[in-house]
């Protein structure tokens, strides 16, 4: 059952506490980030195999703009149709 907690930011799935989720820096960490948003691993770990850092910080450190991008929104209604608690290693390799 989904705690108190919001939706995901990106996928807008219900988030329940434990390994399925994890911590976003909004900008990476080593580009000053500090501010982290709660969201689902596997949402997380798309971003990362789609985006470097560079990219997160110069045009997508919000979610509308990582909503937009082709490759996520794509990712978005596949993960859509899974349970919360989903995760998956299918997120990897990064683009460039």
């Amino acid at each position: 059952m989904a705690d108190d907690r919001p939706p995901c930011p990106l996928c807008d799935r219900p988030m329940i506490a434990g390994p399925s989720l994890n911590e976003h820096h909004l900008i990476p960490r080593t580009y000053g980030g500090r501010v982290t948003v709660t969201m689902h691993r596997i949402c997380h770990a798309k971003i990362h195999a789609v985006l470097t850092e560079q990219q997160l910080r110069d045009h997508y450190h919000d979610f509308d703009s990582l909503r937009g991008h082709p490759d996520i929104a794509l990712f978005i209604r596949w993960v859509r149709r899974k349970p919360p608690e989903f995760t998956d290693g299918h997120a990897s390799g990064r683009r460039r």
